[in-house]
């Protein structure tokens, strides 16, 4: 599905990345963990076409990611909605841009809403909104335009602990139902848990992949409070206490 083969991007003769290898297969989701800075979202850019790589090359089904593509969706830490639009507006607009017509866009963007759990608030703006409530409407819009590909930049990092938890499990929800795969950046290793089926650790600037874990309690309910889960942190705290 997504192939990333040797990526490296530098920045004013400065390495960011370098090195980075690997794929992911339809309906896996990777998480992506490393120190603050190390070029992890550069690599989205990369993964989404929003950035060039200066070495190595990426492709979503066999086809080089050259540009910005409708098959590929980004959720972003500070939410990226328009101020100035409604909820339903924010969702419906990739819709929009596809050339989808207003009837169909904003019962879809309705029906997204509703498995994020946003209901009765389609004519509210983004200000208005909590903090959470604001990431529910972006990740609404970013599985309404039915993507093959969605890249997440530590989008629950700003929210409080509880309310982070309960957005990772609505995106597991949604993830059951669409079963769209994903790459996401994190500096939590919990958060990696939870929402990884693999884990790849990067290592300090300039980044690249050190170790690469399977999650195979991926998707339980009670991952949080499994052997497993504290059995697997123990190993990512490990490996990161060595590279980092």
């Amino acid at each position: 599905m997504l192939t990333a083969t040797n990526l490296g991007k530098a920045y004013h003769g400065e390495a960011v990345l370098e090195e980075v290898s690997f794929t992911l297969g339809r309906e896996e989701t990777l998480a992506v963990v490393g120190p603050s800075g190390c070029g992890k979202t550069t690599l989205l850019y990369l993964l989404c076409g929003l950035s060039s790589p200066d070495a190595g090359t990426a492709s979503l089904a066999g086809r080089p990611i050259n540009g910005p593509t409708p098959d590929i969706s980004i959720i972003l830490q500070d939410y990226g909605l328009l101020p100035w639009k409604s909820v339903i507006e924010n969702v419906a607009l990739g819709l929009k841009v596809q050339g989808v017509a207003k009837t169909e866009r904003l019962e879809r963007a309705r029906e997204q809403l509703a498995e994020v759990g946003i209901v009765g608030r389609d004519e509210d703006f983004p200000a208005t909104l909590s903090g959470g409530e604001q990431q529910r409407v972006a990740i609404a819009r970013a599985f309404v335009s039915r993507p093959r590909l969605m890249l997440l930049d530590e989008p629950f990092s700003s929210l409080d602990a509880l309310t982070r938890e309960r957005l990772q499990d609505a995106l597991l929800a949604v993830w059951q139902q669409r079963k769209v795969p994903y790459v996401l950046v994190t500096h939590s290793l919990e958060e990696a848990v939870v929402l990884g089926k693999r884990i790849m650790v990067m290592s300090g600037r300039p980044a690249r992949p050190v170790a690469l874990f399977d999650n195979p309690r991926f998707g339980e309910a009670a991952i949080r409070e499994s052997k497993g889960c504290f059995e697997l942190l123990k190993e990512l705290r490990h490996t990161v206490e060595e590279v980092w």
